[in-house]
């Protein structure tokens, strides 16, 4: 008897219909399976930006250093950097990024600082020749020149650091610390400076 007359008689066809539940069950248990292992895993997310020289490590609630200190020279360049016409957008952009103790503090700030720009008409450059990084702390200092300008007085230029702290909830950045000073960083024991071109 061929395996063909066997199937087409009633033991062959009850013998198949056995093996194709059993494969079945095994399939739905192997997805289930699968589908609680992946949704235990750890991302890691590995990302070489444009703006960064190397590779990066961002996960849930740690990133690399370089990642900290590209963050801490984008908003050192994002709060340098404004004139009337752009300060409602630093607005829009800097307000996902500050934890909710700092959130309003810093808008405060930014609210009262608005109006004088608007209406004397000032822009403010900011070029950043230096950046550090304190492990202890986790602080990203971020130094350099800042000029500020406006139509009725000569431009001013004095020293400045963008002092801040940058942590990462559920892959996001988040800015816990933030302080804008004169001079040199003031708390950088740990810090190395290292020269940037931007």
């Amino acid at each position: 008897m061929t395996l063909g007359d066997f199937l087409s008689t009633w033991r062959g066809t009850t013998l198949e219909n056995r093996v194709w539940r059993i494969t079945v069950l095994v399939l739905v248990a192997s997805n289930l399976i699968l589908v609680g292992l992946v949704g235990q895993v750890e991302r890691t997310v590995v990302l070489v930006p444009p703006v960064l020289e190397g590779e990066v490590t961002i996960a849930r609630e740690y990133a690399s250093q370089a990642v900290e200190e590209s963050w801490g020279v984008y908003v050192a360049q994002l709060l340098g950097n404004v004139g009337p016409t752009t300060v409602d957008g630093l607005v829009r952009v800097l307000d996902p990024l500050l934890s909710g103790g700092l959130h309003r503090e810093v808008m405060k700030s930014i609210a009262d600082q608005t109006e004088a720009i608007k209406r004397e008409n000032i822009a403010m450059h900011f070029a950043p020749q230096t950046i550090a990084h304190d492990t202890a702390t986790r602080t990203v200092f971020v130094t350099g020149q800042h000029k500020t300008e406006g139509p009725a007085a000569a431009p001013v230029l004095n020293r400045r650091t963008y002092e801040l702290r940058v942590e990462f909830r559920n892959y996001r950045p988040l800015i816990t610390h933030l302080e804008v000073y004169r001079g040199d960083p003031r708390s950088a024991r740990d810090a190395h400076p290292e020269d940037t071109n931007t």
